[in-house]
């Protein structure tokens, strides 16, 4: 909980100063064998890491905190886990106008001492980030964005920053297949199936193609940016902050929360033709897609035959989505 006035501080801005204020003395001063085999920062859930906080982010789960991650037992035993987290426990309840959360967010802790394997193991399932192609077509999206989001404070061991170095995006051939699936999926639901449904007068099995529709083009457009897709309450935020194609969430956003009359059905698929213009000129623009003309699926298989691994290649054009 914060009470700070007009003086609007972003988490992660908050975390880095609790931490300098606070955090670094205290390991200097009483873990000074330790502190060279400790990583500092703040990542992973909360919409803080990924600096979306606002006002609203404030009536739950917002504390100045950060994150203390140890190698393993072998550098740093159970009993010096224990004493590091006896001082953190330790440290000030309050930080410029923010008090100490005195319970855990739903979802489990966020800040406080991690071992670093057990939270990567949590967010992608390796211990390591060593991903093989079936572990990177499997996890979560947004779990692999909490894994490298945020900001690092202190990292002398480089353990860490090694680890999301490693998942710091998917493997090239990799984000073609996922791109190729998103492709053809935006080819079916906006292309062919909003105007079949409005035919046939199933105004409301349209507006789910439309939705369709949406949700495969963030996807594309995230792959089309390299970028990481976040938890769908955030994706609309990130999708406008992208260096590429940003300007597609409004139209997005119009043809979601439009309805299906017959002249905005006309202006709808209209728009969603638009999209898939500007979709195509990415691609072409990045030398993904052999293909000249208009129609997503052609793209779609286009971008998945330029893949040179073969058993990904061969697998279902939506395996990876």
């Amino acid at each position: 909980m914060c009470d700070i006035g007009e003086n609007r501080i972003k988490g992660l801005e908050l975390s880095k100063a609790y931490f300098e204020t606070f955090g670094r003395p205290v390991l200097e001063r009483e873990f000074p064998d330790l502190i060279g085999m400790l990583a500092v920062g703040l990542f992973g859930s909360g919409s803080e890491c990924f600096g979306f906080d606002d006002d609203i982010s404030m009536d739950h789960d917002f504390e100045p905190g950060f994150c203390i991650f140890l190698p393993g037992e072998e550098l740093i035993d159970r009993k010096q886990e224990f004493g590091l987290e006896r001082a953190y426990a330790k440290l000030p309840k309050e930080f410029m106008g923010c008090r100490r959360l005195m319970l855990q967010p739903v979802g489990g802790a966020r800040h406080g001492v991690f071992r670093t394997a057990e939270f990567f193991l949590d967010k992608t399932g390796s211990a390591d980030g060593v991903l093989d192609t079936e572990d990177w077509l499997r996890i979560p999206e947004h779990s692999l964005a909490e894994a490298v989001n945020g900001e690092i404070f202190s990292d002398p061991y480089g353990e860490v920053t090694r680890i999301r170095e490693r998942l710091s995006y998917y493997p090239e051939e990799v984000r073609q297949k996922k791109l190729a699936g998103n492709l053809l999926l935006m080819a079916q639901s906006g292309q062919y199936n909003y105007l079949r449904c409005i035919r046939h007068r199933e105004t409301a099995a349209a507006q789910l193609a439309v939705f369709e529709f949406a949700k495969s083009t963030m996807e594309a457009i995230f792959l089309l940016n390299r970028r990481y897709q976040p938890y769908y309450k955030w994706s609309f935020r990130a999708l406008r902050e992208l260096p590429r194609m940003s300007l597609e969430a409004e139209l997005l956003e119009y043809l979601i929360t439009s309805g299906n009359e017959p002249d905005q059905a006309e202006e709808k698929y209209n728009v969603i033709e638009g999209i898939a213009a500007d979709v195509i000129d990415e691609l072409k623009e990045q030398e993904l897609s052999d293909a000249v003309c208009g129609d997503l699926e052609k793209h779609a298989y286009s971008v998945n035959d330029r893949i040179r691994d073969t058993g990904l290649r061969n697998m279902h054009i939506l395996a990876a989505v």
